[in-house]
């Protein structure tokens, strides 16, 4: 079953809303939604649209459609396809009641907290993927969840890092390269300057002499 569902928004991993889920849940899930919350700060627009993260036992599923992310946390028993049909329901729903707010700057976490009434309305119809209503959505819904991608979530937070810290190391690098080459442009200029300087300065020194002397007399 669906155990609890976050939406939040892509650009920078804001909360839009959440499923109220009881102390049982909120306790046993606390690690669950702190994993939820990283992988919002690690997506963006070019991410895959659809995933499968497994995590012990659970599985985090999310979709991204038009800038929004929609995730839920559900048993690894729960089938996926009846998970992302139950997400595209929630997609749809919000859009339609929210979708020309949720890109104002000035929103504040979970200002959409309210729609977790229809969360908790569509999450009962979910509940029991054996119900011929649901049994007939799946039979309706031409989408091919085999081709989803599926992660797992200690891979994909290890990868992640370390992808951030090649990317540090390499804008550092990058930067002492180019500190290196202006203090080598620098020593070089110095080097020849003690070489060459006083020698230069001397012979033009002297044809400075020799052309006013030959201006003058």
């Amino acid at each position: 079953m669906v155990k609890s569902t976050i939406i939040a928004r892509v650009v920078d991993g804001l909360p839009l809303a959440a499923s109220m889920d009881d102390e049982q849940s909120e306790s046993e899930l606390a690690g669950y939604k702190s994993q939820a919350k990283a992988i919002f700060k690690k997506l963006n627009l070019q991410s895959e649209p659809m995933c499968s993260i497994e995590s012990g036992p659970y599985f985090l599923h999310y979709v991204v459609d038009q800038g929004v992310c929609y995730l839920c946390i559900c048993e690894r028993s729960f089938p996926r396809k009846v998970a992302f049909s139950y997400l595209d329901e929630l997609a749809k729903e919000f859009h339609m009641s929210y979708g020309s707010e949720v890109e104002k700057t000035n929103l504040r976490p979970y200002a959409f907290i309210k729609f977790d009434t229809f969360i908790q309305k569509t999450k009962r119809i979910y509940e029991d993927s054996r119900t011929q209503q649901n049994l007939s959505r799946l039979n309706e819904d031409l989408r091919d969840v085999t081709q989803v991608m599926t992660k797992n979530m200690e891979d994909l937070l290890w990868r992640g890092d370390s992808l951030d810290r090649m990317s540090s190391l390499s804008d550092r690098l990058r930067d002492q390269s180019e500190k290196y080459r202006k203090d080598a442009r620098r020593l070089n200029l110095e080097a020849l300057y003690r070489k060459y300087g006083i020698p230069a300065a001397i012979i033009l020194g002297f044809l400075l002499i020799l052309y006013l002397r030959y201006k003058l007399f």
